[in-house]
């Protein structure tokens, strides 16, 4: 099905089972095992993960969507989470719609999400642009990768 009112990603195409749900469109999470609402961030989520799957070996059963991490007494949702080979947390995922920029506040929303979960590897896309950042906990610094690494060298 054609999606005329999406915008053509800097990712590679995939196909997505998208179909027209009480007036709304909906596309299929194969994470979640369900339709959602067809959002421009969806869409982006939905390109990505099929990115990390198909390009980058990521395993589904180590990537999950809309995880809730409690930050201060209050819940919150991470977009994705990635899990490591003994289910620790790995990588964290924030996407945005690709009309917003990728900001330093999203940047700040992200570092919330890993106070918490204290991951290896930071990402933020719009599907135009994308940031891959390793942190070395030992160091205390971090650092900007050209691009998101394969599953095995994280």
């Amino acid at each position: 099905m054609a999606i005329p009112e999406m915008q053509a990603l800097n990712l590679p195409r995939t196909e997505l089972r998208i179909v027209r749900k009480g007036g709304r469109l909906v596309v299929f999470d194969v994470l979640r095992h369900r339709f959602v609402a067809l959002t421009p961030e969806e869409w982006v989520r939905q390109h990505f993960v099929r990115f990390l799957q198909q390009h980058r070996n990521f395993p589904a059963g180590a990537i999950a969507n809309e995880v809730a991490v409690e930050l201060n007494g209050m819940r919150k949702r991470c977009d994705t989470l990635v899990y490591g080979l003994h289910a620790e947390p790995l990588m964290i995922v924030e996407y945005k719609a690709p009309s917003v920029g990728i900001t330093q506040a999203v940047f700040d929303q992200i570092c919330r999400y890993n106070m918490q979960l204290r991951v290896r590897w930071l990402v933020v896309s719009n599907g135009l642009q994308h940031y891959c950042c390793r942190i070395d906990y030992d160091s205390m610094t971090y650092t900007f990768l050209p691009d998101v690494p394969c599953y095995e060298d994280l």
